[in-house]
């Protein structure tokens, strides 16, 4: 029979009951308030353990915004493309201006873009440029055979078709593939200028700028004006095209910067030809009527 004096068995104190009995209106807390009465006062106060998670997770976004070490999101997703696209008014007029007035000198990229390029510019440029060659080709070739009898005109809606196609391969697979070399030659040599290759697109979508009023012209029937206007685009056009890239190859070989110079210049020269030659008619020269007297009916009597 187990002693009732077991040393293991609860007990209420004596002192304990005595002291509740002089003090009736004290509380007491019991192993289950302590665990309770925490969250509680939490509650009580407006705050809790998941309020205090997602504010450390805001004060860690701001401090990486603060200290510019927020991760970007990748490229396949639309909110990496969706800052590109922000961008003032203001900043593309002076990006259209200093890709039309080419100062010599001045980088395009450190003095218009300043590691902020943008596709909002390129885009519409590029765009615009399209719908302006197909038009204007379309009325250059109404202009160039009306008034010939068996002429009858057809609008000839593929010529948009093949304009976005060049020219919207112009402006993404070059910059790509230059961007490409860079990338390869400054593996080579490491005191090269890098740039980036949203950069060089913004460069090449704002230095085809040129082209809009330019293929406007080419409407007129005057073929020395259409080459006149091309020659003064491609100066234009290769010169900041030129200046921009200059920086970025003129501590490697002489034989590549040749080269690499040269090829940009002979892209921007194919492309202005190809859409002069492809897209507008040339006019015809009117027929010289021969008035010789071999020739001549002869005479009725």
């Amino acid at each position: 029979m187990a002693s009732t004096n077991d040393p293991f068995e609860f007990q209420e104190f004596e002192e304990a009951d005595n002291l509740l009995g002089a003090n009736r209106d004290s509380t007491t807390i019991s192993i289950e308030d302590i665990n309770v009465r925490p969250q509680q006062q939490s509650s009580a106060t407006g705050f809790s353990p998941e309020a205090d998670a997602e504010d450390s997770l805001a004060s860690d976004d701001k401090a990486e915004l603060l200290s510019g070490q927020k991760k970007s999101p990748p490229f396949w997703s639309f909110e990496y493309y969706q800052r590109f696209f922000d961008i003032e008014t203001q900043h593309v007029k002076q990006r259209i201006i200093g890709s039309m007035l080419p100062w010599p000198g001045k980088n395009f990229i450190h003095v218009y873009l300043r590691k902020n390029p943008d596709l909002y510019g390129p885009f519409w440029i590029c765009t615009t440029l399209i719908f302006a060659t197909a038009i204007s080709g379309n009325m250059s070739n109404f202009l160039v055979h009306r008034g010939k009898p068996n002429f009858k005109y057809t609008p000839e809606f593929q010529k948009v078709t093949i304009a976005a196609t060049v020219i919207y391969s112009y402006a993404w697979l070059v910059p790509l593939a230059l961007w490409g070399f860079l990338l390869w030659r400054n593996n080579k040599i490491v005191n090269l200028v890098s740039y980036a290759f949203m950069e060089i697109v913004c460069v090449y979508g704002y230095s085809l700028s040129i082209y809009i009023p330019a293929v406007v012209l080419w409407i007129l029937p005057f073929e020395w004006l259409s080459w006149f206007t091309i020659v003064v685009a491609l100066c234009l056009s290769g010169s900041v095209l030129v200046m921009t890239f200059w920086p970025a190859v003129r501590d490697d070989h002489p034989r590549v910067i040749i080269a690499f110079l040269s090829a940009i210049v002979l892209l921007n020269i194919l492309l202005a030809v190809f859409c002069k030659t492809y897209f507008f008619s040339k006019p015809e020269p009117e027929p010289v009527v021969d008035m010789s007297p071999a020739t001549a009916a002869p005479l009725k009597t």
